[in-house]
């Protein structure tokens, strides 16, 4: 039986779309009908995605936290498509340190890619974004309950919480809905991807899969789902939401 395609004729850019969740919600799209752009920092991974999303992808190496990158992004997704249909702004990238040891370039690094990243992306995809364009923010549910040594990355996460609700209403004249959706800990190749003991990723681990209700990490094609849904007119009334996809963990928190 042949899946209905929510994105047929859409076109959309998934930042970070590398690997994990926004790996997962290319290949979705790609499914659904869209023509999809993706990007990533490291070539080495940005190449395998290249090559299992087939020749109907186009990625493109970018800085989320450059500018000149953005802007370099944007010029190059204007020529390809013309437009934009879908944003999914997902680049993000976390450090973790103890509050006392955090320093100036770790924290620059973390909010240049969290934040000022994400919102210079939004600002300058719009002039590409059509009426009944979508964009969706990754934040987590770090941004609501405390996170010990993600200090920096949690409080970025609640910052772009607060952006999608602003910029949420500043484009809902233009026919442009803003949304985020709010992972729990997902089991994406960023997880543990840190300059810490593996043992200590690994206690990470079994703490969150012992405190999940649901036992378990997500998967990223549970959170890209989500993702397919605010992209798709089936959301089409859902505005400045944040749709947390966590198993049920926050409500223990």
């Amino acid at each position: 039986m042949t899946t209905m395609q929510r994105l047929s004729g859409k076109t959309a850019l998934i930042t970070g779309g590398n690997s994990g969740i926004g790996l997962a919600t290319a290949r979705l799209f790609l499914e659904h009908g869209a023509r999809v752009a993706i990007t990533g920092r490291d070539p080495a991974t940005l190449d395998q995605a290249r090559k299992s999303l087939g020749n109907d992808a186009l990625a493109l190496r970018s800085d989320t936290a450059d500018l000149g990158d953005i802007d370099q992004l944007m010029e190059t997704v204007a020529q390809r498509f013309g437009r934009l249909d879908v944003l999914f702004v997902n680049a993000a990238f976390a450090q973790p340190a103890p509050f006392e040891m955090v320093s100036e370039a770790q924290f620059d690094s973390q909010a240049g890619a969290n934040l000022k990243g994400a919102f210079f992306t939004i600002q300058k995809a719009l002039p590409l974004m059509a009426k009944g364009g979508s964009v969706i923010v990754t934040t987590s549910i770090s941004n609501q309950v405390g996170a010990p040594m993600f200090s920096v990355y949690a409080a970025c996460k609640a910052a772009l919480r607060s952006l999608v609700q602003s910029v949420a209403l500043e484009l809902i004249d233009r026919g442009i809905r803003v949304n985020a959706v709010s992972p729990g800990p997902t089991d994406t190749p960023g997880f543990g991807r840190w300059d810490i003991p593996r043992e200590a990723v690994e206690a990470a681990r079994a703490d969150f899969t012992q405190r999940s209700p649901a036992k378990r990490f997500a998967t990223s094609e549970e959170i890209a789902k989500v993702a397919l849904f605010l992209a798709s007119d089936d959301a089409s009334y859902v505005v400045g939401a944040e749709l947390v996809v966590d198993g049920g963990m926050s409500l223990l928190l």
